[in-house]
């Protein structure tokens, strides 16, 4: 079984492109794209990781050069993307450099914003929608879970997540340096997810009013509530998303993050105005017809991939202790292999029979020694003892084989090792834990 993605991000592809390749959870052809993903004979699991700055197809393989070539020519097509063009601008990773790239998306090392703390949960997220499909199973979920855990370690002992900086918020900091200042702006929030969160509370630490609409206003209220238990005084309230044409055409400063699978803001609805907008599409795929620009030079749109020169600044502030993050996550890359090593349970059944063996020939011969038992009878003795722990261990060694290919069967295995005295590295009982996990054989 071999590690192997295969990346899309910010680093490789421009914006038009990761919209096309994008997969994100709340797609339908998402679901139906992973399973015919582990339908193919060469991938046993699979977990599409896919945001506004990556789309990255992590699976556990049986021949990764088969893989690779079925998952290219499905994307080809999916996006209608040449498969030259895929093959061209893919970085793919297999086994060791794998979970490195793991480690280091999920730690945030490989984001566009580094420290930037949304991509774990949009990590878990994905993860979770995989194994609720059946699409992921014991590989995978050992290697995300351990990325959470090398994660956490680099929030830990790093200040690179300290005033992180989000694309959120690297959008808001972009239209202070537009407009100065923004205090008693007023500024439209299209969207309810994370990302629209993050802009509205960055927008009311600015004194900035702000309108948040959403499909489903319910959603939008709730931020607003969040924000208002915190911040009484702040000027922020829900509308209906019916409205929005009207609302663009009234509110200048315009920050829109949905889950839409096509433009929500066209040009056909835009009216000339004589003073300058400022938009801010922060969704992949995007929110605002990118013509609108063409048509209007009142009108600036700024995308996610323009936001680069804000995030150099970041990454620069960062370099240092991303030169420690990085240390941790190699180190944590060769910590994983040597674990997973060590949960094979044949190795430990026969430590377990060796042992109670040892134990039986070592009283066999104190007994001998004090007269107990006769010498003559030894070899008999023996084979009787051999065979009572036989019998005694059989069921744990059936029970034990029957959970080998469980996600359950890591907390068994190292459980057994502790009682039994086999552990040889830190144990990952309690920082390892797969809240997904069922009885569920895997193929």
């Amino acid at each position: 079984m071999d590690y192997y993605i295969l990346s899309y991000s910010h680093k490789n592809t421009d914006i038009a492109m990761r919209e096309a390749l994008s997969l994100d959870i709340k797609n339908p052809v998402t679901k139906e794209f992973l399973e015919d993903l582990v339908d193919n004979k060469f991938i046993t699991e699979a977990v599409i990781l896919s945001t506004c700055n990556r789309i990255e197809f992590i699976l556990n393989t049986l021949n990764s050069e088969k893989a690779e070539e079925f998952l290219l020519d499905k994307l080809s097509n999916y996006s209608k993307i040449p498969l030259e063009k895929l093959q061209k601008c893919a970085d793919s990773y297999d086994n060791l450099s794998a979970i490195h790239h793991l480690f280091s998306v999920a730690s945030s090392l490989d984001s566009l914003v580094v420290g930037e703390t949304q991509i774990s949960g949009q990590l878990k997220s994905a993860f979770k929608f995989s194994y609720e499909l059946g699409c992921c199973g014991l590989y995978l979920s050992r290697a995300i879970h351990y990325a959470f855990r090398c994660a956490a370690s680099v929030r830990n002992s790093t200040s690179i997540s300290q005033n992180s900086v989000s694309v959120a918020s690297t959008a808001v900091a972009q239209a202070k340096e537009i407009l100065g200042d923004l205090k008693n702006q007023f500024a439209l929030v299209i969207g309810a997810g994370e990302m629209s969160e993050i802009c509205a509370k960055h927008l009311i630490n600015a004194n900035c009013e702000v309108l948040i609409i959403n499909r489903e206003i319910q959603n939008a209220q709730k931020i607003c509530d969040t924000i208002l238990s915190a911040n009484p005084n702040a000027k922020i309230r829900a509308e209906s998303f019916k409205d929005l044409s009207t609302y663009i055409n009234e509110i200048p400063l315009i920050f829109s993050a949905t889950g839409a699978p096509h433009t929500i803001i066209t040009s056909d609805m835009v009216e000339a105005k004589d003073w300058n907008r400022y938009w801010f599409d922060l969704a992949v795929p995007r929110d605002i017809e990118c013509a609108i620009m063409e048509r209007s030079d009142k009108i600036q749109i700024y995308a996610v991939d323009d936001l680069e020169d804000i995030v150099r600044k970041n990454l620069a502030l960062r370099e240092e202790q991303a030169k420690i993050a990085y240390g941790i996550v190699g180190r944590a890359t060769q910590e994983f292999f040597s674990w997973q090593q060590s949960l094979n349970v044949e190795p430990l059944i026969k430590t377990i029979r060796a042992l109670a063996k040892d134990a039986a020939l070592k009283e066999l011969n104190k007994g001998i020694l004090k007269g107990y038992l006769p010498k003559e009878y030894e070899k008999n003795i023996e084979k009787t003892l051999h065979n009572a722990f036989n019998t005694f261990l059989h069921d744990l060694t059936i029970n034990l084989k029957a959970v080998a290919n469980t996600p359950k069967a890591d907390s068994i295995v190292e459980s057994l090792r502790f009682l039994f005295k086999q552990e040889t590295q830190e144990r990952m009982l309690e920082s390892y834990k797969c809240e997904y996990a069922q009885d569920k054989t895997l193929p």
